[in-house]
C-alpha cells in the first residue's frame, strides 16, 4: 500500500513538474519573440517606473507620461488610485504603443487598501498567521478591484531601534517571526501556489534589501554597517523566507551595505539574492534610489545607473537614470546589452505570469471596484483583527474591562480624530470613513454608557511640530486655548465621570517613513494632562496610540491600566470598544522590546551575552550594566497580558538526546486559571550553550496561538529538529554543532519553563 501511494505521489509530482516546465517554455518563447521585435529604447523602457499619481512620495512626479507610454518608454507606474484612471492609462499602452505591452500598476498597499488593517507592527502582535494572510488577501482583492496589480509589501526589515519611524511598517525585532509573517503576507497577495490563478492575486514586493532597519542612530536612510556573520544570523532570514515563498519582486534599500549603496551592490543583488537564494523574479529601486547613488559618492547619474544595472537592479523607480543614460553607457562599453536584455526579460515575465498579455484589462473591471472595496465583510475581518492586535500592558485591580453602564470621560487629542485611526502608510484609505474613538466607544457601548469628551491638550506643545506630525491629511486642529484652559476642561469632564479613558500617544504620522524621533515618550504636553487626571483619584485607563515601542516608565508606575492599540486601521475605534468593554479579551503579544530609556537602545531579547553579564541585583562595578538604569526592558519581547490568567507546566521532552535526523518533542500544558475565555500565544525559544561562535541568550524557533475557555487546559507540543539548531559559522556555512541546548517554552521571552537536550 505504501509503495502504491509513493508511486502515485511520484507520478503527481512528475506531472506537476512537467506541466510547470511546459508553462515556463511557453512563457520563454513568448517573451523571446517579443524581445526580438523590441528596440533598445523599448527594452530600457520596460525598466522605467515613473510616478504620476494622486499620491506622491519623495521628491516629485514625472511629466509627459502619456507620450513616453506611446513610445514604449514606460514599464509601469505607481500610486495612481482609481480603476477608471488606470484603465485609461493602460489603454494608451496596449492600444497606442507600437508593441502593445501592458503596464504594471503598483501602489504602497501596506496594511490594507480602503479597508485598512492594523499597521504592520500592530498586526504582527496578533502572532496569527491565518489572520495576517487574510489581511493581505483582502488587501489584494480590494487593490486589484481598483486597478492595482503590484504592491510594495511586505516590509521585512529587522528593526531594533524604535527611534526609527519605519519600525511601524515592519514586524519587529525577531528574524524567525518576521520570516513567518513575510510568507503569510506573500501567500495572501500572490496566492498559495504563486500561479496568480485568482483574479485578485497581485505581485508582492519584499523590501528593503537589505539592512534598512539597522540605520545608525535610528535616523531614516542612514548608514547601516555590520559583519556578514551578523547579517546572515540576525537580519537576512526574513528576506530569504520571502524568496523561498516565491515573492515576485524585491526592492533595494536606501542605505549602504559594506560601504556600497544597496542599489549598486552586486554582492547583495546578484551573489546573495540570485546565486545563493535562487531568486528568479525582478528587482526594483526604491523611490529615486538610483539617483541617490550619486549622493553616496559613486559618480554622476550615468555612472550610478550603470553601476546599479551591473549590480543586478532591473527596474529604476522615478530617477529615469536607466532611460536617459544607459544607451550612452552601452556605446561606451560600460554596460553590456545582455544586462539590459536580462532585466527587460524579468519585467516582461512578471507581466506574463500575471496574465496581462492575454488580458491587459484584467484589473480594470469597474464592476469589481463598485462591489468589492470597503465591504461590510472586509470591515468585519479588519475589526476582529484589530482587536486581536492590541496589547494589554497593565491592568492593576482589573480595571479593564469597563462596565457599559458608566459615565466615561474620554480625554486626549487622540480621542476625536478620524484620520489618524488608520495609521501611517494607508495611502488608499478614505480618511473621513473611520469613526473617532469617542464614536467607536459610543457605538459599542450602546445607550447604557454616557460618554463625554474633552481634548485636554494639543498633540504637541509646538504648533509647527504638530503640523509636521499630522501631514497627508491626518490633521488634528490646533487649539488656541491655553494649556491651563484645556486642562480645566478635562478636569471638569473627569469630575462628572466614573472612569477616565486617556486617549494619548502619537499621531499616525509621528511614525512611518522619515519620522524618526529622539524622544519616544508620550509628548510632555499630553503627559501633564495625564498627571492631572490621575490626581483626581478616578480610575484611569490609558489607551495608547503608538507606531513604535515607547518609553513608559512613569506611566507603568502610575497609571492603573494601559492598553496599547497601535493604529488599528479603519475599524480601530469599534475594535477598541470591543476590548475596553470586554466583548473581546485582548491577546496581543509584543514583537518589539519596550525600553525603559532611549539610552538603552538598541535593546532586544536575542542578544549575545558579554563576558561580564549583569545580574538582577542592581548596579555592580565591573559588570556590563548602567549606573543609573536597569539593563532589563520595561516590557520584553513576547509580553502581553489578558483579562484572564494562564499557568504553564514544566517542559517535558520525548528524549534528551538527538542524533542525525532524529527529532525531539517538547511539550507543555497550559491552563486558563482565570474566569474568562482567552487566547494565549505559546512561544518556543532555544539556546545553544556552547558553539564555535558566541550564540544569543535565546532565539524564537516556534509559536502556537491557542484559545482556552475558563478552566480549560491544553497540551502544546513543539517538534525540535536539527534544522532549528543550525546557525551560520565564521565561514558562513549553515551548520549545527553537537552539544547542549536549552529548550524554553513560555508566555514571553523572559517568562519560560526550561529543559535541556544534547545534540550528538
Amino acid at each position: 500500500m505504501k509503495k502504491k501511494l509513493a508511486a502515485v505521489l511520484f507520478l503527481a509530482a512528475t506531472f506537476h513538474m512537467n506541466a510547470q516546465q511546459q508553462k515556463d517554455q511557453k512563457m520563454d518563447a513568448f517573451v523571446s519573440s517579443l524581445m526580438n521585435r523590441m528596440t533598445l529604447e523599448e527594452k530600457i523602457g520596460q525598466m522605467n517606473l515613473p510616478s504620476e499619481g494622486d499620491i506622491i512620495t519623495g521628491l516629485g512626479s514625472n511629466t509627459n507620461i502619456a507620450a513616453k507610454i506611446r513610445k514604449g518608454l514606460v514599464g509601469g507606474m505607481f500610486n495612481i488610485k482609481g480603476v477608471q484612471k488606470i484603465k485609461e492609462i493602460q489603454k494608451i499602452a496596449v492600444e497606442e504603443s507600437r508593441l502593445k505591452i501592458p503596464l504594471l500598476f503598483g501602489m504602497d498597499v501596506i496594511h490594507g487598501y480602503e479597508t485598512v488593517f492594523p499597521i504592520p507592527l500592530g498586526i504582527a502582535c496578533t502572532w496569527d498567521m491565518k489572520a495576517i494572510e487574510e489581511s493581505a488577501r483582502i488587501a489584494a482583492k480590494e487593490a486589484s478591484a481598483d486597478g492595482i496589480s503590484w504592491t510594495f509589501s511586505p516590509m521585512v526589515d529587522i528593526a531594533r531601534d524604535p527611534r526609527w519611524g519605519r519600525v511601524s511598517e515592519g514586524s519587529g525585532e525577531d528574524p524567525y517571526l518576521g520570516g513567518q509573517i513575510a510568507k503569510a503576507m506573500i501567500r495572501g497577495y500572490q496566492g498559495k501556489d504563486n500561479t496568480f490563478s485568482e483574479k485578485f492575486n497581485i505581485l508582492a514586493c519584499v523590501k528593503h534589501f537589505a539592512l534598512y532597519g539597522a540605520g545608525e542612530a535610528g535616523r531614516d536612510y542612514n548608514t547601516a554597517d555590520m559583519s556578514h556573520i551578523r547579517m546572515y544570523n540576525e537580519y537576512f532570514y526574513p528576506y530569504k523566507a520571502a524568496v523561498e515563498q516565491g515573492v515576485a519582486s524585491v526592492m533595494a534599500s536606501f542605505n549602504v551595505v559594506d560601504a556600497v549603496p544597496a542599489h549598486a551592490n552586486k554582492w547583495l543583488l546578484t551573489d546573495v539574492l540570485r546565486k545563493e537564494w535562487g531568486f528568479e523574479g525582478f528587482t526594483v529601486a526604491d523611490y529615486g534610489g538610483v539617483g541617490e547613488i550619486v549622493n553616496h559618492g559613486l559618480g554622476n547619474l550615468k555612472e550610478s545607473s550603470a553601476a546599479a544595472l551591473n549590480a543586478g537592479l532591473d527596474m529604476d523607480m522615478v530617477s529615469e537614470g536607466f532611460l536617459n543614460t544607459l544607451p550612452a553607457s552601452i556605446k561606451e562599453g560600460k554596460v553590456d546589452i545582455a544586462k539590459i536584455d536580462q532585466a527587460c526579460r524579468r519585467v516582461l515575465e512578471a507581466k506574463y505570469k500575471l496574465g496581462l498579455f492575454k488580458y491587459p484589462y484584467k484589473f480594470c473591471d469597474t464592476k469589481r471596484a463598485q462591489k468589492e472595496i470597503y465591504t461590510n465583510e472586509n470591515r468585519a475581518v479588519a475589526r476582529k483583527t484589530a482587536a486581536e492586535s492590541f496589547v494589554l500592558l497593565k491592568n492593576q485591580g482589573n480595571i479593564l474591562p469597563l462596565s457599559k453602564a458608566k459615565t466615561i470621560a474620554v480625554v486626549g487629542p487622540m480621542g476625536d480624530t478620524k484620520s489618524n485611526m488608520v495609521g501611517t502608510w494607508s495611502v488608499a484609505a478614505k480618511l473621513d470613513q473611520p469613526l473617532t474613538l469617542v464614536e467607536g466607544l459610543r457605538q459599542t457601548a450602546g445607550s447604557k454608557a454616557n460618554i463625554i469628551y474633552a481634548k485636554g491638550s494639543n498633540l504637541l506643545s509646538d504648533q509647527i511640530m504638530q503640523k509636521n506630525a499630522t501631514m497627508f491629511g491626518r490633521d488634528i486642529p490646533w487649539d488656541n486655548r491655553t494649556e491651563d484652559e484645556l486642562i480645566a476642561e478635562a478636569l471638569n469632564a473627569a469630575s462628572k465621570a466614573d472612569v477616565i479613558v486617556a486617549a494619548m500617544g502619537e499621531s499616525s504620522e509621528m511614525s512611518g517613513e522619515s519620522s524618526s524621533r529622539t524622544d519616544i515618550g508620550i509628548p510632555p504636553v499630553q503627559k501633564r494632562v495625564l498627571e492631572q487626571l490621575l490626581a483626581t483619584g478616578k480610575p484611569v485607563v490609558l489607551v495608547l496610540f503608538a507606531g513604535r515601542p515607547m518609553t513608559l516608565v512613569w506611566e507603568q508606575e502610575n497609571v492603573p491600566a494601559i492598553l496599547n492599540v497601535w493604529f488599528g486601521g479603519s475599524e480601530a475605534a469599534q475594535a477598541i470598544g470591543d476590548v475596553v468593554f470586554g466583548d473581546v479579551n485582548p491577546g496581543g503579544k509584543l514583537v518589539s522590546t519596550f525600553p525603559r530609556s532611549v539610552a538603552q537602545i538598541p535593546l532586544y531579547y536575542n542578544h549575545l551575552n558579554t563576558g561580564r553579564p549583569a545580574s538582577d541585583k542592581g548596579f555592580e562595578k565591573f559588570r556590563s550594566n548602567y549606573m543609573d538604569e536597569k539593563n532589563a526592558p520595561l516590557y520584553p519581547f513576547g509580553f502581553g497580558l489578558s483579562y484572564t490568567t494562564f499557568q504553564y507546566s514544566p517542559v517535558t521532552l520525548s528524549a534528551t538526546e538527538m542524533r542525525g535526523d532524529q527529532t525531539i518533542t517538547a511539550s507543555v500544558n497550559i491552563k486558563n486559571t482565570g474566569s474568562k475565555d482567552g487566547a494565549e500565544t505559546v512561544q518556543l525559544y532555544v539556546r545553544d550553550m556552547a558553539g564555535s561562535i558566541s550564540r544569543p541568550v535565546k532565539e524564537l524557533k516556534g509559536f502556537e496561538k491557542i484559545f482556552l475557555k475558563a478552566g480549560e487546559s491544553k497540551t502544546v507540543k513543539f517538534v525540535v529538529t536539527q534544522e532549528m539548531l543550525k546557525f551560520y559559522n565564521t565561514a558562513l556555512d549553515f551548520v549545527s554543532e553537537p552539544g547542549e541546548f536549552q529548550i524554553m517554552i513560555g508566555s514571553s521571552s523572559n517568562d519560560v519553563q526550561t529543559a535541556s537536550i544534547n545534540l550528538k
